[in-house]
């Protein structure tokens, strides 16, 4: 077994284990029972994700997956309830703090784009949506993209019906130091948007509201190649909801937050290992 070459799993659990090790202690505390490491935790939830499992099923595959158990030095298997609550625990800073990493080794070009998209909330129980009288079914999901690379560099959720420009400032607040030039649909036409964004050093390339002939100038004068990147936000969101499902399994609204920051996780890894893969050229 040894001689064999290394598949994509094995490779994106080293390199999930590789990351987390460098940020994220070992034990939550010194009262810990130490039979997992946090480490061990982290890496089995991401892996859960790629394979859009369930706890069970993810705990029954890794009795025949050898050479992962290897990779994560697990000397014995977590029940699913172990993995249950290590998901409870792991607090969303940590999520954060993986998300970032995942864009250490990507080569990032400070051009990015940002855009909404939906994620079903009543995937998990019909049932419960109902007893619960969940009026907003789906939860708005932002994502700011470099789109030299397809990576998510920061994720924003929400349950409620916040207007895009609303959303926008936090996000380019957070990210200010990764961001070059920002794309946008008209859905982020906001001129408090674009000042944010000068006073930043960053070029706004957002389009107008043609409400007026002088918006129709404005959008005439875009760079058309620099905004048509812009859609590779839209790229990232249907392979996101391909691979890894367009809903979210939790029932819970900081579980369901937490779900899709490891999707976005997940995503940022594979590009990692498909650029690294392709000698440092992007798809």
């Amino acid at each position: 077994m040894d001689g064999l070459p290394k598949s994509d799993l094995l490779r994106f659990v080293e390199r999930v284990f590789e990351l987390a090790e460098q940020v994220i202690n070992r034990y939550s505390s010194k009262h810990s029972k130490r039979r997992f490491t946090r480490t061990q935790h982290v890496v089995l939830l991401c892996l859960k994700v790629k394979k859009t499992t369930t706890y069970r099923d993810l705990v029954d595959e890794l009795i025949e997956m050898p050479r992962i158990r290897n990779a994560l030095d697990l000397d014995s298997i977590p029940a699913p309830s172990t993995l249950c609550k290590a998901f409870d625990r792991l607090e969303m800073a940590v999520w954060r703090v993986l998300l970032n990493v995942s864009l250490a080794d990507l080569p990032l070009n400070g051009v990015t784009g940002i855009d909404a998209s939906g994620f079903e909330r009543a995937h998990a129980s019909t049932h419960y949506t109902k007893r619960t009288n969940l009026t907003i079914q789906q939860l708005k999901t932002t994502l700011l993209v470099d789109t030299a690379t397809n990576a998510v560099l920061d994720i924003h959720v929400t349950t409620t019906r916040k207007h895009d420009t609303q959303i926008a400032p936090q996000v380019v607040k957070r990210n200010a130091g990764s961001i070059a030039v920002l794309t946008g649909d008209k859905g982020y036409d906001d001129q408090k948007l674009r000042r944010l964004a000068r006073d930043h050093e960053i070029c706004p390339l957002i389009k107008h509201r043609e409400l007026t002939p002088l918006s129709k100038a404005w959008n005439a004068r875009l760079d058309s190649d620099l905004y048509h990147r812009r859609n590779m936000n839209e790229t990232v969101n249907a392979t996101i909801k391909q691979k890894f499902g367009a809903f979210v399994r939790s029932r819970r609204w900081w579980k369901q937050f937490r779900e899709l920051v490891i999707k976005c996780v997940v995503h940022n890894l594979e590009r990692d290992l498909a650029i690294s893969h392709e000698g440092g050229e992007c798809s």
